[in-house]
């Protein structure tokens, strides 16, 4: 079986005029490098990739690609409405180093199973790199079934994994059902933190979860841990994840709050948002303090 892993969705640094700011991206990239994460995913859906504009991705794509070096995974989401941005895009930071790209399909309109298929198959046949499926439907407003992505992985070499942002497990163990038999090596992440271990028990890969941003050590010594069958060692992290999740609550969308966490932990960013995301307020500011103290975070 593929490798396991947890990687960061990672959040995306601004100036508070919009623009990239540069070294606040590349002090994340160290902080997650450092806390030992299995990968970095630039873009997706914590990454605000669908508020910004064409030339910003690229730009930030060579930041991450540059600060990264080889040093963790890199994998970058790509997803655009008009597929031939999403190849153009993909084929760019491919082109610039990244492993693969992560690319869930266009949302707005529910699509039927033909046109999920229709999708991909233009995408793949375009890129020319490897590609994972990001599945959200709370998002998109409908589900990429396993038998459409297993019709998917037999027409295209290149289609190679899958992440899926669903809260119930049972969608990604029937994935893992119907990819495993034909294709090991299909790589089947979690979207959700604490569906990680879950995840690898029903022979999945892992997670792209945002909590490691806040806290890669935690996350990487669960991942650890499960790679070492070291059972206390799982309970321990699985418990502090459990109660890591209240962060999710305190603000929605919880991006700036994840940004907000992340300057109380001392790193030199800024906690701008894309609009139309709300800064955080003080009663936010507040709980993410409490909790942060709690956790001995603070």
């Amino acid at each position: 079986m593929s490798k396991i892993s947890w990687m960061t969705p990672v959040v995306t640094v601004f100036h508070e005029d919009g623009t990239l700011d540069v070294e606040g991206n590349k002090a994340v990239y160290e902080h997650l490098i450092k806390g030992g994460v299995d990968g970095i995913v630039v873009m997706g859906s914590t990454g605000e990739f669908f508020s910004m504009p064409m030339e910003q991705k690229k730009e930030l794509i060579r930041v991450a690609a540059e600060t990264i070096k080889g040093r963790t995974r890199l994998l970058v989401g790509t997803s655009c409405m008009d597929y031939r941005e999403t190849i153009e895009l993909g084929n760019y930071a491919i082109d610039q180093g990244a492993e693969a790209v992560m690319i869930i399909p266009p949302y707005y309109f529910a699509l039927s199973d033909a046109s999920v298929e229709e999708y991909f198959d233009k995408v793949a046949d375009g890129i020319h790199g490897d590609i994972l499926i990001y599945n959200f439907p709370d998002r998109t407003g409908y589900d990429i079934k396993p038998q459409v992505t297993l019709n998917l992985a037999r027409r295209h070499k290149n289609i190679v994994g899958f992440k899926d942002t669903v809260v119930p497990m049972e969608h990604t163990r029937e994935l893992i059902k119907t990819m495993r038999p034909e294709f090991p090596e299909f790589e089947i992440l979690s979207g959700y933190d604490d569906n990680f271990v879950h995840n690898v028990i029903s022979g999945g890969n892992g997670s792209i979860g945002g909590l490691s941003n806040l806290v890669p050590e935690v996350t990487s010594a669960l991942a650890k841990a499960v790679r070492e069958n070291d059972m206390e060692n799982i309970q321990k992290y699985q418990r502090e994840i459990d109660q890591w999740m209240d962060i999710y609550s305190i603000g929605t969308p919880f991006i700036p709050v994840v940004k907000r966490a992340l300057q109380l932990r001392g790193l030199p960013i800024s906690d701008t948002s894309t609009v139309p995301f709300l800064p955080v307020t003080k009663e936010q500011e507040d709980r993410i303090k409490a909790l942060m103290t709690k956790m001995g975070l603070l």
